[in-house]
Formats: structure tokens, sequence, C-alpha cells
């Protein structure tokens, strides 16, 4: 096989094969800004005194040591507020009704309704600059609306593997969002 077949075909399947087993809630495509309506779900938090963005913050391998323990399988996306820093994974269906989990000192199990966002869709690393840029778009999308006003802090949504190459890599900006009338 050429080496430029095998390299399309390998870094096609790289986003596949490094997924979760299920999705919370469907993406907000790259470049796009929606409103949208994020099921009620069952979650697991954590939270750190330093900001998201800080270097060893710490959040992902605390989730992640609990859903090893506990044999829940990853789901997509996770949830990142930014000051203070927290984590938020989903619970699929069948851990979301398990009686044997319990919160830890490290970890937080919560229940949350349904909730309507605005949501703008990213590609690109995972970064601070990546974040802001689409926080400053949304924003403005936001103060041209009617309908809708915030009604809550922005925070970061993350779809892929930490070995998922850049260039790959979705995420996405939500504020929460209230009826202005």
């Amino acid at each position: 096989m050429k080496f430029s077949l095998w390299l399309a075909l390998a870094l096609a399947a790289i986003p596949g094969n490094l997924s979760a087993v299920s999705e919370a809630y469907p993406r907000t495509a790259p470049g796009d800004i929606e409103l949208k309506t994020l099921p009620a779900a069952r979650w697991m938090r954590t939270e750190s005194a330093k900001d998201y963005f800080s270097a060893d913050n710490g959040l992902f391998m605390k989730l992640f040591r609990y859903i090893d323990s506990n044999k829940i399988p990853m789901t997509a996306p996770v949830e990142a507020g930014i000051t203070p820093g927290t984590m938020v994974f989903y619970m699929d269906e069948a851990s979301a009704k398990r009686a044997d989990l319990a919160e830890t000192p490290l970890v937080k199990l919560s229940s949350v309704p349904e909730r309507r966002v605005a949501a703008i869709g990213i590609r690109g690393s995972y970064s601070r600059e990546n974040y802001e840029e689409a926080l400053a778009e949304l924003r403005a999308w936001l103060a041209k609306r009617t309908d809708v006003k915030p009604a809550g802090e922005p925070y970061a949504v993350y779809w892929n593997s930490p070995f998922v190459p850049f260039f790959f890599k979705q995420s996405e900006v939500h504020i929460l969002v209230a009826p202005t009338k």
C-alpha cells in the first residue's frame, strides 16, 4: 500500500478509535453557533482551586481514576469550568442507574435537569486562546439576540481524547441561557 494512502487511512481512523463509548448530547459543528437543549443527566464532578488552564490541575485524573475503579465507561463530552477549575464526566445510561456508586472526597455525583445553552463549535487545540476567542464570538452573538440572555458562567466542552491530534480535536464553549421574557 502506498504510504500516502496508509497515512490518510490511519489519520481518518484516529478520532473514531479514540472516541468515547457514547455522547451525552449532539455536538455543535466547528464554526457554528446555536441554541440547543442539553438533556437531563447524571454526572461526576471534581474541582480545583486553580484555574482550569493551569498546569497540573489534576482534574482529569481524579475523574479518570473514579471511572476506572468503578468500571464506568468513558463518555463524551467532558465539560470544564474555568475559574475555579471544574471538570464533569457524564455517566452512561446504565451507570447513572447504579446504586453502588458513592461520592468520594474528590468526586461528587449529581443529577442535572435539562438546560438550554448558547453554543459555539471549535476545531483545534484545547487552549486558553481558542477558548477565549470562541467565548468572545459567542458573547457578541448573544448580545444581538432579543429572545435569550446569559444565565450562567461560560464553560468549555471537550469531545476528544488527549491522544487525538490537535487539528482533529473538537470542542465548544457554552453559556447557559434563559428567555428574556
